[in-house]
């Protein structure tokens, strides 16, 4: 039981890496959510997809970098989860700002 912090920071991290991979195999604009497909109208819907689905995987960097940690410390490991989530963001709105 110590290490249920990291088994499920890795499971929630594997779930976004797969989501995040479907979108780039088969760069279907309809596997956003209805609420998205509506508010965002992209020239090219497959860049589009494929940009997304980059930021998707750099956000799913930072739950599996807080598992790394929790394994030694959790309280850190939420710091850095905290702080990889803000980073990967940020990141991933620069990603997106390239495909407008």
């Amino acid at each position: 039981m110590d290490y249920v912090f990291s088994i499920f920071m890795f499971i929630f991290s594997a779930a976004i890496l797969l989501y995040a991979g479907l979108m780039v195999l088969t760069k279907d604009y309809k596997m956003l959510p209805l609420r998205v497909r509506k508010a965002v109208k992209p020239k090219d819907k497959k860049q589009y997809t494929a940009n997304l689905a980059k930021a998707v995987a750099l956000v799913a960097a930072a739950p599996a970098l807080s598992g790394a940690v929790g394994f030694l410390n959790i309280p850190v490991a939420v710091i850095v989860l905290v702080a990889g989530l803000v980073v990967s963001i940020w990141l991933g709105t620069r990603i997106m700002k390239s495909n407008t």
